[in-house]
């Protein structure tokens, strides 16, 4: 893990626990590395809940409650899909702050999405969304940016104005 990943890692987990915020995470493109990267932080288990690990879509659906009816229509690549997902970690781990990844790591496109297309999901009490990233590389490359973006997501609605206190 680089510097910059552990310092972003380390800044979002002081921020929920100075907070009394809690966290979970809902990864597919990722497959737990954001998770991962929260829980080698010292202190993480005072902020992270847990995560899902939701390769497939029948795990997004059944376990993250993400539309079937989404799912078909658009794929799960998909910004409205990584919002949905968010929420659902959300829900299922019972945090205040859900965030998802879902995308493309390659090597061939998926459900029409070309290699690098990637989008992070952030959910609150306060709802839902989703940011959408290209990024370049080879599959190892792409699972690691999109793991430094989604803990960016976080670090950023963790520090938020707006996010209210669980204290």
């Amino acid at each position: 893990m680089s510097r910059a990943v552990e310092e972003v890692a380390a800044s979002a987990v002081y921020a929920a626990i100075e907070r009394g915020i809690t966290v979970a995470t809902a990864e597919s493109l990722t497959a737990g590395l954001v998770a991962a990267t929260l829980a080698d932080t010292p202190g993480a288990s005072g902020m992270l809940q847990g995560g899902v690990v939701a390769y497939q879509n029948s795990v997004k659906a059944g376990i993250l409650g993400v539309s079937g009816q989404l799912l078909s229509a658009v794929g799960s690549v998909d910004a409205e899909v990584a919002a949905a997902m968010a929420a659902g970690a959300r829900r299922a781990c019972g945090a205040d702050v859900g965030v998802s990844t879902t995308g493309v790591a390659g090597p061939l496109p998926h459900d029409g999405k070309t290699v690098g297309t990637v989008f992070i999901g952030v959910a609150t009490s306060s709802g839902a969304a989703a940011h959408s990233y290209s990024f370049r590389g080879d599959r190892p490359s792409i699972r690691a940016q999109a793991t430094v973006a989604a803990l960016e997501r976080l670090l950023e609605c963790l520090v938020r104005a707006d996010l209210p206190d669980v204290k």
